[in-house]
C-alpha cells in the first residue's frame, strides 16, 4: 500500500493538555503545525485537576479562563500533606479545580479554530532526522502516512515514543511507593484530607455529582507489579486495611495509581527533536505540579519555536527552552521528592512533619513553599540589571491605554511580544518607540496613561525581558528574545499549496553534496557554513586561528541536524592552498570515502581601512595575498577535486562599484577576485561547473560600528530597504548559487548589496 506525504512546519506527538496548548501556541505564533495522536477519541479519564495560580495567569493571558466559567478555587493547599495557605500576589492566588478533562477539551477546541489539524487513532512508528528536515513515519486507519516537518516535539508523555526514538536518555530513580486512586460511585465514606492512620494514608473527597475520589497508601507497601492500572480488588483491600472500612459495594469509574518515579531528559533539545511535559519529566503529581509544569514547559516553547521555524529568530532563542525549563524540572522534581517522603513515609516522618509544619508559621518559609509549588517564583535569566521584575512573570495588572481601559493580560492575547511604556519624558518616549518600531512584526508597544510603574518589555509567555531603568538597553533586548529586526534564518520548508498542513515545501537541494566555506567562523561565512549545511551538505568549516569560533559553528551545525567539520590554514602564506586542502581531504575521506568536492565558497578576507596615502607595501601585499591570490590558488588547487556540474562562489565586495577612500587597496583585491569568475567561467562550463561572484554592501560582521545605533541608521539609509544587510542575507543567495537551480548562471556579478549600489 502506497503511503500519503504531508508536509508541515512542526510535527506535534500527543493531544493531550500539554500537545494542545503547544499546537496553539505554535500556530498563534504563525507556524503550520500537525498533532498526532495515538487515541482515537479524547480520553474520559481526569488524572489531574488542579490549576495552579502561574497556569491560571497564562490561559487569561489567552482568553481561555471565561471558557472554563467559574471553577472552584483555595488558597488551602499542602507540602507533602502538612497544611499551606498558598495566598500570593496576583489575580488567582491559591489552586483552582478543573477536570483534565474539561481542560483537554478546551484547549482542543481552541487549537481546532486556529487551524490546528488534530490525526487521531494514529501512531509515530518512526523517525528519520535528515539535513534541514524531520520525516515521521506514522501508521493509523487507512494508508501509512509521512510527515515531514522542521521539528517534531514529543508530548506523548512518560512512556515518550519520540524520546525513545531519538535516543534522549531519561535519567533518575524508579518506583520505590505508590499511591492507588479510584473514582466511586455509590459509597458512603467521610472527606478526609491526608489523614495519615496508623497502617497508611487516606484521602476522599465527595464531588458534587455524588462520586468520591479516594486514595490510599499502605505504609511500606511497594508498586505493584501489572502491566496495566490496578484493579478495584486491590484498593478495596488497601482501603480496608488503613481505614477499616469496605467500599466494595461502590462501583469503580476509574482507576489507576501514580508512584514517586522521578526520571529528567538529560536534554529537551536534541537537534530538531524537543520534549514537553511527561515525555521530558516524570514525577509523581503531588499538589497538581506535574501538569502545571508540563503546561508551563509549552507556554515557553511555543512562541519560541513559531519564530524560529518562521525565520524570525536563530536557534539560539531555541535553545533558551531547555536551559530555562530543564532548570525548572530539577527544581520541581527536587521539591516533589521531599514531599513525596512527607506524604509517603510511615511513622518514621512524623517528626519531620511536625517540625515542618512549624517552620510553615514563618512567612518567609510559606511564601517561598508557596512560589515554587504554583510557579509564581520562577525567574528566567533576563540579562543585566538590578530591577527585581527582571526574569520574573509580569504580575497582571491593568492600564489605562488611549483612555481605555484594559489588562497586561488581554494586551498579550496575540501571543505576541508586548512593550508597555509609560506617559513622561516625550523625548525619551519617543527614543523607545523609535527602538522598538524595527520589531513591529513582533511585538505590540502600547503607552500606558495609567496603571505601570515603568516600561516593560514582557515576552510571548508572560515574563520580564526588559525593564526601564533611565538608560536604553531596549533593542538588545528585543534582539535577544524576538531575533533580528531583518530576517535571521531560513529554515528551508516551502511547501506546496496543496499539501494539507502548509504552504512551503521541504528543501534539502544540497544533500549528499560535500562544501568548503573558507573564512566561516564568523560573520558572512559562518552564515553560509550553516545554511548550506541546512540545504543537506556536508560542510568543511574553514579558519585561520580561532578554533573555538569554528567548533562552535561545526556544534550548531550538528545541532541543527547538520554535517560539518572544521579544517584550519593560514591563507595568505606560501603553500596556504595545499595545506588547506590536505586536511579537507583527510576529513572528506574519513566522512565520505571520498575526495570529491561539490560546492566552494572563497568567503575568507581581510579589509584594509587605511587611506590611500598611509598604505604600506606590507598591508597592501596582505591584502592581495588573502583577498585575490588564495582564491586564485584555492580555485587551482580544487580543479582535481570538483565534480561535474559543481559549483564556485567567490565573496566579492560592493566597494568594486561604489567608492570609498579607506578601501582602495581592498577594492582593488576584491575586484581582482571578480575576474576569476569572468575569465574561468568558459573553461570550467565544459565540465558543468558554475564560477559566479558575490557582492555583499554593508552588512553586520562583527564590527563594533554596528553595536552604535546612530551608525546603524546612517548605514541603513544607503539601502532603498532602509536597513543594512545581516549575514544571513547573502548566505540565501549564496545556498541558491550552491543548488542545480543556478546551473544557467556562470560568469555572473550578483549585487547582495540591498539595493546600495543603485546610488
Amino acid at each position: 500500500m502506497s503511503s500519503v506525504l504531508l508536509d508541515t512546519q512542526v510535527i506535534v506527538v500527543g493531544a493531550g493538555p500539554v500537545g494542545l496548548l503547544l499546537a496553539g501556541e505554535l500556530r498563534l505564533g504563525g507556524a503550520d503545525v500537525v498533532v498526532i495522536e495515538r487515541l482515537p477519541q479524547p480520553t474520559t479519564e481526569s488524572r489531574a485537576s488542579t490549576l495552579h495560580a502561574r497556569t491560571m495567569e497564562f490561559l487569561d493571558s489567552r482568553g481561555l479562563l471565561e471558557q472554563f466559567g467559574e471553577l472552584p478555587g483555595d488558597v488551602k493547599g499542602h507540602f507533602g500533606g502538612v497544611p499551606l495557605d498558598l495566598t500570593l500576589d496576583g489575580p488567582f492566588p491559591g489552586q483552582w479545580k478543573a477536570p483534565q478533562t474539561q481542560t483537554e477539551r478546551i484547549l482542543q477546541q481552541w487549537a481546532a479554530s486556529l487551524g490546528v489539524p488534530i490525526l487521531r487513532g494514529h501512531e509515530v512508528t518512526g523517525l528519520i532526522v535528515g539535513p534541514g528536515r524531520v520525516l515521521a513515519e506514522v501508521t493509523g486507519q487507512g494508508a501509512p502516512v509521512r510527515v515531514r516537518s522542521i521539528f517534531v516535539v514529543g508530548c506523548d508523555g512518560e512512556q515518550s515514543t519520540v524520546r525513545r526514538l531519538a535516543e534522549i536518555p531519561f535519567v533518575g530513580r524508579h518506583a520505590t511507593r505508590e499511591l492507588l486512586r479510584a473514582d466511586v460511585e455509590g459509597i458512603d465514606v467521610p472527606d478526609r484530607r491526608f489523614e495519615r492512620l496508623p497502617a497508611g494514608l487516606a484521602i476522599a473527597a465527595r464531588r458534587a455529582d455524588g462520586v468520591t475520589r479516594i486514595m490510599v497508601h499502605v505504609f511500606g507497601s511497594q508498586p505493584g507489579r501489572r502491566d496495566g492500572p490496578p484493579v478495584f480488588s486491590e484498593i478495596r483491600e488497601a482501603w480496608r486495611q488503613v481505614t477499616g472500612e469496605d467500599i466494595g459495594g461502590g462501583v469503580p469509574l476509574w482507576i489507576n495509581s501514580f508512584s514517586d518515579v522521578s526520571r529528567q531528559a538529560v536534554c529537551y533539545r536534541k537537534g530538531r527533536i524537543l520534549l514537553a511535559g511527561d515525555a521530558a519529566h516524570a514525577q509523581m503529581p503531588i499538589g497538581g505540579q506535574a501538569l502545571n509544569l508540563g503546561l508551563q514547559d509549552a507556554a515557553n516553547l511555543g512562541w519560541k519555536l513559531a519564530l524560529h521555524v518562521r525565520g524570525k529568530a536563530p536557534s539560539t532563542l531555541l535553545d533558551t527552552y531547555h536551559t530555562e525549563r530543564h532548570a525548572v524540572g530539577v527544581r520541581v522534581l527536587g521539591n516533589i521528592k521531599a514531599q513525596a517522603t512527607l506524604l509517603l513515609g510511615g511513622p518514621e516522618v512524623d517528626a519531620t512533619r511536625v517540625f515542618f509544619g512549624e517552620l510553615l508559621g514563618h512567612a518567609r518559609v510559606r511564601q517561598q513553599l508557596a512560589g515554587m509549588i504554583s510557579g509564581l517564583d520562577v525567574r528566567y535569566d533576563a540579562g543585566a540589571g538590578d530591577d527585581e521584575r527582571l526574569g520574573r512573570r509580569s504580575i497582571p495588572e491593568n492600564v489605562t491605554v488611549n483612555q481605555g481601559k484594559t489588562s497586561t493580560s488581554a494586551l498579550l492575547r496575540g501571543g505576541r511580544g508586548l512593550l508597555v511604556l509609560r506617559l513622561g519624558d516625550p523625548d525619551r518616549l519617543a527614543r523607545l518607540r523609535r527602538d522598538a518600531a524595527p520589531w513591529a512584526d513582533r511585538i505590540d508597544t502600547v503607552v500606558a496613561e495609567a496603571g505601570t510603574a515603568s516600561g516593560v518589555l514582557v515576552r510571548p509567555d508572560g515574563y520580564v525581558a526588559w525593564c526601564d531603568d533611565g538608560l536604553s538597553g531596549l533593542p538588545d533586548a528585543l534582539e535577544r528574545w524576538f531575533g533580528s529586526p531583518g530576517k535571521t534564518i531560513d529554515t528551508h520548508l516551502d511547501l506546496p499549496d496543496s499539501t494539507s498542513f502548509g504552504r512551503r515545501k521541504l528543501m534539502d537541494r544540497l544533500a549528499g553534496k560535500t562544501a568548503l566555506v573558507t573564512g566561516a567562523s564568523r560573520g558572512i561565512g559562518r552564515a553560509i557554513a550553516i545554511r548550506i549545511a541546512d540545504e543537506g551538505a556536508l560542510v568543511a568549516v574553514h579558519y585561520a586561528a580561532n578554533t573555538q569560533m569554528a567548533e562552535d559553528v561545526v556544534a550548531t551545525i550538528e545541532k541543527n541536524g547538520g554535517r560539518a567539520f572544521a579544517v584550519q590554514a593560514e591563507l595568505g602564506a606560501p603553500g596556504d592552498a595545499h595545506e588547506l586542502f590536505l586536511r579537507l581531504e583527510a576529513g572528506l575521506k574519513e566522512r565520505t570515502g571520498s575526495v570529491e568536492l561539490d560546492v566552494l565558497v572563497n568567503n575568507a578576507g581581510v579589509m584594509g581601512g587605511v587611506p590611500a596615502d598611509e598604505t604600506t607595501a606590507e598591508q597592501f601585499d596582505r591584502l592581495i595575498a588573502v583577498n585575490a591570490k588564495a582564491p586564485f590558488f584555492l580555485i587551482q588547487r580544487a580543479l582535481s577535486n570538483l565534480t561535474s556540474g559543481a559549483r564556485v562562489i567567490n565573496i566579492s565586495s560592493g566597494l568594486t562599484r561604489f567608492a570609498n577612500p579607506d578601501e582602495v587597496a581592498y577594492a582593488m583585491s576584491k575586484g581582482a577576485v571578480e575576474q576569476l569568475a569572468l575569465h574561468l567561467a568558459k573553461p570550467l562550463a565544459e565540465r558543468g561547473i558554475t564560477i559566479n561572484s558575490v557582492a555583499p554592501g554593508i552588512t553586520r560582521n562583527g564590527n563594533p560600528v554596528f553595536d552604535i545605533p546612530e551608525a546603524v541608521e546612517q548605514m541603513a539609509r544607503l539601502s532603498p530597504f532602509g536597513r543594512v544587510g545581516e549575514p544571513q542575507d547573502v548566505a540565501d543567495i549564496v545556498a541558491f548559487l550552491a543548488s542545480d537551480e543556478s546551473r544557467w548562471m556562470t560568469g555572473a556579478f550578483v549585487d547582495a548589496s540591498g539595493g546600495t549600489l543603485l546610488g
